[in-house]
């Protein structure tokens, strides 16, 4: 009976050691996973309710940018200080926290009677936001150690961070046009409770892992700001263009702002931004091919979206329905391919041939044309695209986290996001200038032979056409960029079985050739 005792002891006090796993992980990462959904399902679901929401609001066409600018501004801009708050507070609270006020700040977007309400549940959307996201992946970082469960947690974490976007357009389809456009603010309310209630419950977070050095506020600020003023940047550039005084001003400050940014945290004691978390050639590898990959993909979504909702004339449920192969894509490419290789061979050859393969789904969908058949183009287009990506997007997120000193995990996660969130400003904004532009030529270069109304309509159309295939040409390109930086910069071994993710004086594995993060 002792014996029996003993060994039950001796089990309880193994699951809450500080370095062994929890025994309720995989009960935690299906609220972490909810709430991740919940933020990526808001960055599109809301593009697709935005013609209702602007008519009923009153909201001017100049004005209308502000519902998505509102929240990329404050969610961009606030990542890294949320990233260092989660380390600060610990991770479950600032979890559990972001919940509740992503859930309040989207009540009062769902409630919202003029557009100045809009604006700012958008913009505390964005501020929680910014709290919810590095929490709930450096969560997953601190609490998968075993090098095969890593691979299947951050498997269901890369399937729903690459195809929840697409889910967004789905279910904001549905939403807007079966029931009101406040639903696509409204929905988030059950996904915050939920997710809240089991965290609070389920999630233990492991001790020893806080940063309580004292809070880097020069770095706060100069980060913030030159983070507000390169998105502002982009976002200005897409609609005013680039040669616009207040949009080169705005990237003058942003460079000057970051370059000071940097220079502050190599000297300050406690950075905002330890400098070892993003000079190490993988983590920097990581961050940098993966914010190209977004810039490629975020544009594609609109134009996509463009592209069915007014060339072929889908309705927007049609049209949410119309992406799920991307999203069958990226779940098979995430959970199966990735998931099942990441322990066998090295990152970068699942990252940089999963970057080209996402790359050749793009060169389908440069054959794109007016009457263009959806079974012959789109759809091997969508599937090798959400393939390509979610193969390479999991084990990038895995990486992004992996040899980081536990104090540090919440900035690191929180620059996966800062480069998610700025590729997607860029990307929407850069792909856009090239599709008008090209839009504009062709229009010019044609529109004297039509002579009838119904001949200027096609020519409209068609030079919409060309300025989404043109811009998608260079979305290829981007692609192959990233993938050439996964190649050559990425050199980690295949992590193999053993614990990854521990202090800075762990090993990170027999096969790993991540080198732990220096002091």
């Amino acid at each position: 009976m002792s014996e029996t005792a003993s060994a039950a002891g001796k089990a309880r006090s193994a699951r809450s050691a500080p370095g062994g796993p929890d025994a309720n992980r995989w009960k935690a990462l299906v609220f972490i996973a909810l709430a991740q959904l919940m933020v990526v399902l808001d960055a599109t679901i809301v593009n697709i309710a935005l013609p209702s929401a602007q008519q009923d609001l009153g909201i001017s066409d100049g004005n209308r940018q502000w519902v998505v600018t509102a929240y990329a501004l404050a969610f961009g801009g606030l990542l890294l200080f949320g990233g260092r708050i989660a380390d600060l507070w610990g991770r479950k609270r600032a979890f559990v926290l972001g919940l509740g006020g992503f859930a309040l700040a989207s009540a009062l977007g769902g409630a919202a009677t003029n557009e100045a309400m809009m604006f700012g549940a958008r913009a505390l959307q964005g501020v929680f936001g910014a709290l919810l996201a590095p929490a709930a992946l450096s969560l997953l970082a601190v609490m998968f150690t075993d090098g095969k469960e890593r691979a299947k947690a951050f498997g269901i974490y890369g399937a729903i961070a690459g195809g929840g976007g697409a889910v967004g357009l789905i279910l904001g389809g549905f939403l807007t046009e079966y029931l009101d456009w406040r639903w696509t603010f409204f929905v988030n309310i059950p996904f915050a409770v939920v997710a809240a209630a089991g965290a609070y419950f389920v999630i233990r977070e492991p001790a020893g892992g806080r940063n309580r050095s004292p809070l880097d506020v020069p770095g706060v600020l100069l980060s913030t700001v030159g983070l507000v003023a390169l998105v502002y940047g982009f976002t200005r550039a897409e609609s005013e263009g680039w040669s616009d005084s207040l949009t080169v001003g705005m990237f003058v400050a942003s460079a000057v702002l970051l370059a000071a940014f940097v220079a502050v945290e190599a000297k300050v004691k406690a950075p905002l931004l330890p400098l070892r978390v993003v000079t190490e050639r993988n983590r920097g590898g990581v961050y940098l091919s993966l914010g190209l990959a977004i810039i490629a993909m975020f544009g594609l979504f609109l134009f996509l979206t463009y592209y069915l909702q007014v060339v072929k004339g889908y309705s927007p449920v049609k049209t949410g329905f119309a992406f799920l192969p991307m999203i069958a894509g990226m779940i098979t490419g995430s959970t199966q391919i990735g998931t099942r290789l990441m322990t066998r061979v090295a990152p970068r050859l699942l990252m940089g041939p999963g970057f080209l393969v996402a790359a050749l789904g793009m060169l389908f969908l440069t054959q794109l044309e007016i009457d263009t058949s959806y079974a012959a183009v789109l759809l091997p287009g969508m599937l090798l695209l959400g393939l390509g990506m979610g193969t390479a997007f999991m084990p990038a997120m895995s990486l992004a986290t992996l040899g980081v000193e536990p104090r540090d995990s919440g900035v690191a996660s929180a620059m996966v996001n800062t480069s998610q969130q700025v590729g997607g400003a860029i990307g929407t904004a850069l792909l856009n200038t090239i599709a008008a532009s090209a839009t504009t030529s062709y229009v010019t270069d044609h529109i004297g032979g039509a002579t009838s109304r119904s001949q200027q309509q096609l020519v409209q159309l068609q030079g919409q056409v060309q300025g989404y295939t043109s811009a998608i040409w260079f979305a290829v390109g981007i692609l192959v960029a990233a993938a050439a930086i996964a190649l050559t910069l990425i050199n980690a071994g295949r992590p193999g079985g053993t614990a990854v993710a521990g202090s800075a004086d762990e090993t990170v594995g027999d096969e790993m050739a991540v080198p732990v993060a220096m002091h």
